[in-house]
């Protein structure tokens, strides 16, 4: 089916398309469209329908789960008590205050300020005060190690905190719990 129609004999290879042609691409193109927004329409309505919740007469609010922590229940809690459910201690590296950087900067800087002479002896002084510098950083590091306690707590609602203390909580998992001046503090039954 020839769907372009010659303007001119003399020149067959110009056309203009076919009016009966052209009016059938316009139906196609308007049902198409109306076809697309259908489909829009109904998918849009499906998944608003998807995204509510199902409402039945028998329906009402799910009970809490009865939860235990160390065999007490957390439903049993006052409203801001907690449980404790673990205690650890780690040992960890004190943060470093300068000193021994300082001095092993110093003692590195005269052992390679023996070491070398001329201009050979400036390098060995540098070389040795940075290397001293960080070598007394990491000693100092290592000598300076701190104690950490970190008290675990799981609360009446359910979320889990916890809270670190540069000394033992007296506490033992199990205790039930307050939070007083930023740590757990034992409630007496």
């Amino acid at each position: 089916m020839n769907n372009l129609l010659p303007i001119d004999q003399a020149h067959q290879e110009s056309a203009v398309p076919n009016p009966a042609f052209a009016k059938s691409a316009s139906t196609s193109i308007s049902n198409a469209t109306q076809h697309l927004l259908t489909m829009a329409a109904a998918l849009m309505a499906a998944a608003v329908l998807a995204a509510a919740p199902e409402a039945h007469a028998a329906d009402k609010a799910p009970e809490p789960v009865s939860r235990e922590v160390r065999g007490v229940k957390l439903a049993s809690l006052c409203s801001v008590c907690g449980v404790v459910s673990d205690i650890r201690s780690e040992t960890r590296d004190a943060p470093a205050d300068a000193k021994g950087a300082v001095a092993g900067a110093v003692v590195g800087g005269l052992a390679g300020h023996g070491i070398g002479s001329g201009s050979g002896r400036t390098a060995a002084t540098v070389l040795g005060a940075i290397g001293g510098g960080v070598a007394g950083n990491a000693i100092e590091k290592k000598m300076h190690r701190v104690t950490v306690w970190t008290t675990t707590v799981v609360f009446k609602d359910g979320t889990v905190r916890s809270y670190e203390r540069d000394s033992g909580p007296n506490l033992e998992p199990g205790d039930i719990v307050v939070i007083a001046n930023g740590h757990p503090a034992r409630v007496e039954r």
